[in-house]
């Protein structure tokens, strides 16, 4: 009996690495070492106990922004539990929200919204090995190869920067870690010390993650006491538009004059995107201004950044009953 179970895990051991190139692997610890100044035993050594998971590709393949139409989205994030969590998280760290807010000018109830939809305010933040994601897309999903062997490099940097556990640090299949799902690249660029204890924790201290989704706004643009969206109505003739790049390149007075209007008086040469969303009978057509595409900056779909802006609102809207 034990002779045949320690052949299935010599077996499942090898079918998990058999997909990947080895040589490329030896490659890339060599670089992460040279170009980092770490020691390249330990690197070695920690991927050597890394493993390919085929889980995680089919994860990959199967993003919920790229398969479901918006209301079946939509219906994901803003339900009655959802929303009375970010009430329920926002009294709790309330004193945090108001000094973060007021510094970065980011909407509280935007960086509870983010909080929220990422990890459920914490409760969900993710069981995949974070170096497992990571190695396996790194040297298995050829089309984001290039992009995930960077973050696994950057993994390795943060690890030791930050000394945090290279093989007990668990995330998203994608390897986005802690209350706000930070990539690795963006741990080690936008994270912040809140509470000046000497370390960057954004998977265990939750006014450290706050500050670091306010930070991530505010390095990327985020417009104090401007609008996210407006929704639009159509016209009769209106003009039917391909799908829209998210950073806006259309201006207000381009898209009134193909028949998309706003009941709010807007600047006619404000440059906006023009967001189409599929309900079950019908379309929603929504002006995304800049802060939209902020948001979009978090993750590059215009369905997460309206889904996070509607909780936000429900949220607020909750908070001030």
């Amino acid at each position: 009996m034990k002779k045949t179970l320690l052949l299935l895990l010599l077996l499942s051991s090898f079918i998990s690495t058999a997909k990947v190139d080895q040589q490329a692997v030896d490659a890339f610890i060599k670089n992460t070492a040279a170009n980092n100044n770490l020691d390249e035993q330990a690197i070695r050594l920690i991927i050597n106990q890394a493993n390919r998971q085929q889980s995680i590709i089919d994860a990959m393949n199967r993003p919920a922004e790229k398969k479901k139409k918006w209301f079946e989205y939509r219906a994901i994030f803003l339900k009655d539990k959802r929303i009375k969590g970010g009430v329920e998280f926002w009294t709790k760290h309330q004193k945090v929200l108001e000094s973060v807010s007021e510094e970065s000018g980011v909407p509280i109830e935007i960086i509870v919204a983010i909080i929220g939809v990422e990890t459920n305010y914490g409760g969900n933040k993710g069981s995949y090995r974070v170096i497992d994601a990571l190695y396996t897309l790194a040297f298995d999903y050829p089309k984001r190869s290039a992009f995930f062997s960077k973050e696994l490099e950057k993994f390795l940097v943060l690890t030791h920067k930050e000394k945090i556990s290279a093989l007990e640090t668990k995330g998203s299949y994608a390897g986005a870690m802690g209350f706000g799902q930070f990539m690795p690249s963006s741990y080690l660029m936008y994270a912040v010390d809140y509470d000046k204890d000497g370390q960057r924790d954004l998977l265990n201290n939750i006014s450290d993650a706050i500050a670091s989704v306010a930070n991530y706004f505010k390095a990327h643009g985020w417009k104090k006491d401007q609008a996210v969206v407006h929704q639009a109505q159509i016209s009769k003739d209106y003009k039917v538009l391909q799908k829209q790049k998210l950073k806006p390149s259309l201006t207000v007075k381009q898209l009134n004059d193909m028949g998309y209007s706003s009941k709010q008086k807007l600047d006619a040469e404000a440059m906006v995107t023009l967001t189409q969303l599929q309900q079950k009978n019908h379309k929603e057509y929504w002006f995304g201004m800049h802060n939209f595409y902020v948001i979009t900056r978090y993750n590059h779909s215009e369905m997460y950044a309206m889904a996070v802006y509607q909780l936000a609102q429900e949220i607020n809207s909750l908070k001030l009953l």
